[in-house]
């Protein structure tokens, strides 16, 4: 597997991965892919991974500002997203990994995630890296006309924010 900076020229690759997750119902709020434009617009320009394996995109990873007001300038949300034929080979761990790396390089200090209860393989995944689980918010949304509860995890940088 090899780990590299996300280009615009992905975006087919990782709108696709993006819309296999989308079809699992419990992967994010989104029920389509968006633009790339929008998508660009509403994620951080930095901390932007594909995993390829075999010459071939099977996920990726980028953060999203979770607020606008300069106290949250240290402050990231998390997506992170698996090929459907590549989940269960370390893809996802990777990543992390790799995103929190960059993200304290960048000088993040906080990483937060709001996990669907039911996606289990992503909340072992933050817990394997070292996020913990902070809360959990009852109804926070409907997706397809029903509500759904969120998982709150979040992981604090031991070397970014510290003093």
């Amino acid at each position: 597997m090899k780990l590299r900076s996300m280009q615009p020229s992905d975006w087919q690759d990782i709108a696709r991965i993006y819309a296999e997750g989308i079809a699992t119902g419990y992967a994010t709020f989104e029920q389509e892919v968006p633009t790339y434009d929008s998508w660009d617009q509403n994620h951080l320009s930095e901390c932007r991974i594909v995993a390829e394996l075999n010459k071939q995109i099977q996920g990726w990873a980028a953060l999203s500002a979770v607020s606008g007001r300069c106290v949250y300038g240290g402050v990231a949300e998390v997506s992170v997203y698996v090929a459907e034929n590549a989940r269960g080979l370390g893809i996802g761990k990777s990543l992390m990994q790799e995103l929190i790396v960059q993200s304290e390089d960048a000088g993040l200090w906080t990483l937060q995630s709001g996990i669907f209860p039911e996606n289990t393989a992503s909340i072992l995944l933050h817990e394997k890296v070292g996020f913990r689980k902070i809360g959990y918010r009852e109804r926070v949304g409907k997706l397809n006309s029903s509500w759904k509860d969120n998982v709150l995890f979040e992981r604090r940088s031991t070397k970014v924010g510290i003093d």
